[in-house]
Order: C-alpha cells, then sequence, then structure tokens
C-alpha cells in the first residue's frame, strides 16, 4: 500500500490531477494504517501447522518474483483506486479541491486499513481465518477509523492536515473505492 501512495502521486503529477495526498498527510497515514494493523498482526495466533513446513531454502530470496508482482499489481490497484475516487470528487462531485484531496486520502487510508483482511494465510476463507479471528486487528482497525476521522472533523488536525469533510455523496465514493481491493484480495 506504501508503494499505491508513490504511483498515485506519480500519475497524479504525471496526468495535471492535484496532488492526491499532502506530505503530513503521508506521513500521518504512516504513523496510523501502517503501526497499528501490523502491531495488531503481529500479535495474533498463526495456524498451528506452519512450524511444519519445511524452511525455505537459505539460497532463495525473502521476496520472489511472485511477491514482487503481487506488490506492484496491488500498488497498481489501490492507486488507481485513489486516483478514481479523486477524479470523481472534482469532476462528478465537482468538490473543491481540499476535499478532493480529503477523498482521496481517505481512500488510500481505509484501503490499506482493509488490505489487512487479505493478509491471510493462502487457500483459508475469508470469513474465517487467522486475521478474521485476531481481535487485536478488530481494535487496531477501531482504533485507526477514530483516528481517521478525528483527522478530518477535530479543529486542530483536519488544520494541520489540510483535510476537509467530504459531503455524503463523497464519503460513498470513497469507502466504496476502498472497498475495491480488498474485494479483488
Amino acid at each position: 500500500t506504501n508503494g499505491a501512495e508513490i504511483v498515485a502521486v506519480a500519475v497524479a503529477t504525471a496526468v495535471g490531477l492535484p496532488l492526491p495526498l499532502r506530505p503530513l498527510q503521508i506521513l500521518f497515514l504512516n504513523l496510523v494504517t501502517d503501526v497499528f494493523p501490523a502491531l495488531a498482526l503481529g500479535v495474533g495466533k498463526g495456524h498451528s501447522h506452519v512450524m511444519e513446513r519445511p524452511p525455505r531454502a537459505p539460497s532463495e530470496s525473502l521476496l520472489t518474483r511472485g511477491h514482487w508482482f503481487a506488490i506492484a499489481g496491488w500498488s497498481v490497484l489501490v492507486a488507481g483506486c485513489v486516483l478514481g475516487a479523486l477524479s470523481a470528487a472534482v469532476v462528478r462531485l465537482q468538490m473543491d479541491t481540499t476535499t478532493a484531496v480529503t477523498v482521496s486520502f481517505l481512500t488510500l487510508a481505509f484501503a490499506k486499513l482493509w488490505f489487512v483482511l487479505n493478509l491471510r494465510e493462502r487457500g483459508t476463507r475469508w470469513w474465517d481465518n487467522e486475521v478474521v479471528r485476531n481481535g487485536w486487528v478488530w481494535g487496531a482497525t477501531a482504533l485507526c477509523i477514530v483516528l481517521l476521522l478525528a483527522a478530518v472533523y477535530a479543529p486542530g488536525l483536519s488544520t494541520l492536515l489540510k483535510t476537509q469533510p467530504p459531503s455524503l455523496d463523497g464519503w460513498l465514493w470513497l469507502l466504496g473505492m476502498s472497498l475495491v481491493p480488498a474485494v479483488v484480495g
């Protein structure tokens, strides 16, 4: 999802869209939506059979070619959703730049949160896996949602991050676009 930040900013710059994220918004996302879900995943229980797997070869890269393709694919997909939400906010909903950027900021933020649900063991069901059963993940997600709402609605923080509350249509667009990567996953 951090790759999506880079792709979204680069593409927006290249095509003349407003920047989908401001520098402090990127830092805020990296502190909030990366840290708490990662900590929650770290304290969760894994599968009991994980230690039965043979170790990988010492010469094998930690990130395989398949992993790099997945990272690139997810980065492009999430960035496309962020830019789609930004474009819809500007063109379809005719929002001012600050509100449109808030829509893209929140689209990325929620896409990062929902992405955690895709980090389950391969072959498990999306509704029954070690991530969904991890109460810490749900607590971290709730905390992140509260902090994201504060980023938009708390007077001091919203001024610092240059956010503006989106309309109901803006919220529907951003939540819908943020769910696309989770559904694809």
